[in-house]
């Protein structure tokens, strides 16, 4: 019985020593058995945190391809422990997914090669003495058969997505309201601060606090030049208003005085012009009487 086993190891490292694709299998395990057995003592909810630590997840949240590989590996664990795999199967069949991914993301492998890749990771199962096997051979043939058509309607039948999602560059999109703001150093010139610092109203801070643009200032540096002490500007004196000292019985008398030497004036002359078209009608008749 131990000679059997021995040569049956043998026979398993020498097709391990000639397939790459069972060393790589073999080679590196994806979660190890203690992993594994924590998480087949949580439910549904206890092993999708457990694989979040286990795998490093920080960003669920905010990350979409965390969200989706944390959802791959979390449903493809739920269904072999449904299916009542051991802790050894349930190790094997995660690590297969975590190789098919890995051949899809860092590999750039096509649908099809990566399908032929998973039949030598499964080659020699249901068969005793198998020179090509995998190391996989702890799986029966129903259970190989139930995990094919398992990454069927997967992995397999979303190709197309995981491709796009390893490989396609996506667009940052606004997930907050936060803003930076950007602190700048305030001019030299303003010695008071800002209105809403200081709880005031705009009003208020313009026209007792701010300073005045430099242009102002400099008008009426030039308006005192021009305009020493002691003599107003000729903008002061129009400001006066001409109506200062005068009753209402002034202003009416004044205007009666205008209105009548206005109103005399037309007289005048309209009486002036009917003379003349007077004479100038006397004569025309004078003409035509002699005629």
């Amino acid at each position: 019985m131990a000679a059997m086993t021995k040569g049956k190891e043998s026979r398993q490292e020498e097709a391990q020593e000639q397939d790459p694709i069972a060393r790589e299998i073999m080679a590196w395990t994806f979660l190890s058995l203690p992993q594994i057995s924590a998480l087949s003592e949580q439910n549904i909810e206890g092993v999708q945190k457990k694989l979040e630590e286990f795998l490093n997840f920080r960003h669920i949240k905010t990350s979409l391809k965390e969200a989706v590989l944390l959802d791959y590996y979390v449903s493809g664990f739920w269904w072999a422990k449904e299916m009542d795999f051991t802790h050894l199967q349930l190790s094997g069949f995660m690590a297969i997914l975590n190789f098919l991914l890995e051949n899809l993301s860092t590999k750039h492998i096509t649908l099809e090669d990566n399908i032929k890749e998973l039949g030598r990771a499964m080659a020699g199962i249901g068969e005793s003495h198998s020179e090509k096997s995998g190391g996989l051979d702890f799986f029966s043939v129903d259970q190989a058969k139930a995990i094919i058509s398992y990454l069927k309607i997967s992995l397999f039948q979303h190709y197309k997505l995981y491709e796009y999602l390893f490989h396609k560059p996506r667009e940052e999109l606004v997930i907050g309201d936060e803003q930076n703001v950007v602190e700048l150093v305030k001019p030299m010139d303003t010695l008071f601060p800002a209105p809403l610092e200081e709880g005031i109203s705009y009003d208020m801070y313009s026209s007792f606090i701010a300073l005045p643009p430099e242009s102002e200032v400099e008008t009426e540096e030039m308006n005192q030049e021009c305009h020493p002490e002691g003599l107003q500007p000729e903008t002061e004196s129009l400001e006066i208003d001409p109506m200062t000292g005068f009753t209402i019985e002034d202003v009416k008398s004044v205007l009666g005085q205008v209105t009548t030497e206005i109103i005399g004036s037309l007289q005048t002359e309209i009486n002036e012009k009917l003379q003349m078209q007077e004479e100038a009608y006397t004569v025309r008749i004078d003409k035509l009487k002699n005629t």
